[in-house]
């Protein structure tokens, strides 16, 4: 809702993507929501993906609720196996294998790795404490081996 060109201000919440003054540039992970309960650790919000979130804030899809994603009956935030689920049956009837919300995770880290990110830098992004664990979730094709393998020199 809309008074003297001001958006009405949501009642902001911790770790939501959106809160009081508009599309965050940073989420907080609290320890507390990591899988070995760590560190907090802050995210930075891709530019593309903030400025998504503007539009869809600006066209007043957003004003009236408090979270981006609730979850049933309004109650606090779609737990993350709800939304598993969601993307699940949603990829079965669009007959589309292997996806999930973690495999989403993996994709981004290969992404960042395949660009040439330091391995240091997508470890201080996924929380991982040891560069192995973080090792695990890179994909290697077999078009990244070739690459690597044609990167030799035999005449020096």
């Amino acid at each position: 809702m809309q008074q003297r060109g001001l958006m009405k201000p949501v009642p902001a919440h911790r770790g939501d993507v959106i809160g009081l003054y508009g599309v965050r540039k940073v989420l907080v992970i609290r320890s507390h929501n990591t899988k070995g309960k760590q560190e907090t650790r802050e995210i930075q919000v891709h530019p593309q993906l903030r400025e998504y979130l503007e539009v869809y804030q600006k066209k007043g899809l957003y004003s009236d609720r408090p979270l981006l994603f609730p979850g049933r009956h309004g109650r606090g935030h779609i737990h993350k196996a709800s939304a598993d689920k969601i993307l699940r049956d949603v990829c079965l009837k669009l007959e589309i294998e292997g996806v999930s919300t973690h495999s989403f995770r993996r994709t981004a880290l290969t992404c960042m790795s395949d660009a040439g990110v330091p391995l240091r830098h997508i470890q201080a992004i996924s929380g991982h404490k040891t560069l192995a664990a973080k090792i695990r979730y890179l994909g290697v094709t077999e078009q990244q081996k070739e690459n690597a393998i044609s990167t030799l020199n035999f005449l020096s």
